[in-house]
Parts: structure tokens; C-alpha cells; sequence
């Protein structure tokens, strides 16, 4: 992933930061608790595409 990408991308919700989770190609929300996919080297920023963390999974 690229790292000048990571510093522009932010949560299409709450505009908030994203982490980058490299081993599970994705980029977590810690506000909303949301996880957008990366396919392809891509980042999929759609609500309806991100995976919802469960509570006891650590983010």
C-alpha cells in the first residue's frame, strides 16, 4: 500500500483515519469500527463492501 495514499485516505463515514492492516489487506476505522477490503492494491472505500468488526475483535 502505498504510504502517500494512506496519508489522503480517510473513513468515507466519519471522515475519520484509517489503519492499515497489511496482513489482512485492509483498512480499519477505529471509529466506526469498520474494515474496507483492498483488492488488487486498491482500496474499496464503499460502507456497503466494509466488513463490520465484531466487539471482541481488537482494532
Amino acid at each position: 500500500m502505498d504510504a502517500k495514499l494512506l496519508e489522503i485516505l480517510v473513513c468515507p463515514l466519519c471522515k475519520g483515519p484509517l489503519t492499515y492492516k497489511k496482513e489482512a489487506q485492509e483498512l480499519i476505522c477505529k471509529a466506526d469500527r469498520l474494515a474496507y477490503p483492498i483488492r488488487d492494491g486498491i482500496p474499496v472505500m464503499l460502507e456497503e463492501e466494509a466488513r463490520r468488526l465484531p466487539a471482541e475483535e481488537e482494532v
